[in-house]
């Protein structure tokens, strides 16, 4: 298991919250709360070891040109694919209302 950390600019916070997915399905669990208002925070905990870089690509793609809400995301991976990531977070913001 390896514990991930990022951080990327944000505005300001939603206002509600959303959990998408269920780490026992075999894919992954994405948490997303409030986050300080500026600040979007990812955490991941991964089952696959020395992905930093897979996911730092991913998160740089999603947020590149975009100013996203202020977020805390957790993320519980098990083993999951950089489509299946970017599906669950999709999820996420249509669940909060932000696409």
């Amino acid at each position: 298991m390896e514990t991930l950390s990022f951080e990327f600019p944000a505005g300001q916070p939603p206002r509600g919250r959303a959990l998408v997915g269920c780490v026992g399905s075999g894919d992954l669990e994405v948490l997303i709360e409030p986050g300080l208002a500026g600040k979007l925070t990812i955490n991941v905990q991964t089952s696959v070891n020395g992905a930093q870089q897979r996911w730092q690509h991913l998160f740089a793609r999603m947020f590149d040109g975009t100013t996203p809400p202020a977020m805390a995301i957790d993320i519980h991976d098990f083993g999951a694919t950089p489509g299946v990531v970017r599906l669950r977070l999709e999820q996420g913001f249509e669940e909060l209302g932000h696409d």
